[in-house]
């Protein structure tokens, strides 16, 4: 199954799947142990491990009845690299609008 940018800025789109990301950056963890921390019912919260899976943004391992989920960031450089064009967007434009106030303050000296 591919994982792409699409899936992955949807996947993170949420604020659930998002605080999932977060604990599991902590550390593997039983899917039941972790979706006893939401407020959703575990078929709901197997929904949102479901997108994060189709998303690459998180591992299933199965020892009997014991499911098991592990953070794979990997996807996440995609966003990291998209984010920063945009950084480096904005900091030419703060550093215009900075040079453009410099320039208006010696104008009225």
């Amino acid at each position: 199954m591919a994982h792409t940018p699409e899936n992955v800025f949807a996947a993170i789109a949420d604020p659930t799947r998002r605080a999932i990301i977060a604990r599991l950056a902590h550390g593997s963890a039983r899917i039941s142990d972790i979706a006893a921390t939401f407020p959703m019912s575990l078929t709901g919260f197997c929904k949102h491990v479901r997108i994060l899976e189709h998303a690459g943004l998180v591992r299933r391992t199965r020892h009997g009845r014991e499911n098991t989920l592990a953070l794979s960031a990997q996807p996440l450089q995609q966003v990291a690299e998209w984010v920063l064009n945009y950084e480096r967007f904005w900091n030419l434009r703060m550093d215009r609008l900075e040079k453009f106030f410099v320039a208006k303050k010696e104008e009225s000296r």
